[in-house]
């Protein structure tokens, strides 16, 4: 634990502000970035009243703390690999620049795959987070289906850890096994077990990728993001196989990019084993998601 004077701390704070406000950073990521690496909430920082404070506890030393944020404004990595947090949902996460940053948009996935559970008759028995990153999906599936084993899947051995020391921190390790492995491959021996199969993979076309905020294009992973030529391959390789491992009824429920759901959805009734595909918009009002029940 490290000490700095709350005097220090809100001088540094007004010019962190200031520095984020000419990098064109909202500067709510400064309180953000506080209050998950000392020990101010957000009403002290909203009220100043840790000023006065002859110490506060803090993460890092003030320098360090310091340092990161120069990270921030001039290299512009994301405040969540600064800080090594997430929030998502009602869950804090660990991230680090091996997976993805978990977005608020994604949160829907979870609603969407509880709405769908009356129509599947094995709503608590096995779901799939195919490319699971830090676990987000399958902690939120875990969470919603109590009764469930959520199957978590990333090709990326990095990756899988993360989500699995999110689990620990969570209780969830007797609820999700995570697989090392490709897609599907790491599951062959439970072809049409699965209730539900829930995938936010990547669909951004390749030529796009570097043109991305330069939060994303340069500090995300890009085998988290890159979809490909047009952005649908592996959503195309999820649609074309997802039927073999979906139990009759089941549901496969995808994120997209958007501009992608006519064609997904296209690409889903052409393949003839889904039946009722449906498109959800984001908070956004963007068609974000793409479900459809196997026949």
């Amino acid at each position: 634990m490290y000490f700095a004077s709350g005097l220090d701390l809100w001088q540094w704070r007004s010019q962190a502000r200031s520095h984020a406000i000419a990098a064109a950073i909202p500067p709510a990521e400064v309180d953000w970035f506080l209050q998950t690496l000392t020990e101010l909430d957000r009403l002290a920082l909203r009220l100043d009243s840790y000023k006065d404070r002859p110490r506060v506890a803090l993460q890092v030393p003030l320098s360090e703390l310091d340092c990161r944020w120069q990270q921030r404004v001039q290299n512009r990595v994301p405040v969540q690999y600064l800080t090594g947090i997430a929030p998502w949902r009602q869950f804090l996460l660990r991230v680090s620049p091996a997976v993805l940053i978990p977005r608020p948009e994604t949160e829907q996935l979870i609603d969407l795959a509880i709405a769908t559970a009356p129509r599947s008759p094995l709503p608590t028995l096995r779901w799939a987070d195919l490319g699971t990153g830090s676990g987000a999906i399958a902690i939120g599936l875990a969470d919603a289906f109590p009764s469930a084993v959520i199957h978590a899947v990333d090709r990326s051995a990095e990756a899988l850890a993360i989500a699995q020391q999110n689990a620990i921190s969570l209780g969830l390790t007797e609820r999700i096994q995570f697989h090392h492995g490709s897609w599907f491959e790491p599951l062959n021996s439970l072809k049409g077990a699965f209730s539900g199969i829930v995938s936010n993979p990547p669909y951004i076309p390749s030529a796009l990728v570097l043109e991305l905020q330069p939060e994303v294009a340069q500090h995300e992973p890009h085998l988290a993001l890159d979809g490909g030529t047009d952005g649908l391959d592996s959503i195309r390789h999820l649609a074309i196989t997802a039927p073999e491992y979906l139990h009759p009824d089941g549901v496969l429920l995808l994120e997209i990019m958007a501009g992608q759901a006519i064609a997904v959805s296209e690409l889903l009734q052409a393949h003839g084993c889904y039946r009722d595909i449906q498109t959800h918009k984001d908070l956004a009002g963007i068609d974000r998601f793409v479900l459809a029940y196997r026949v």
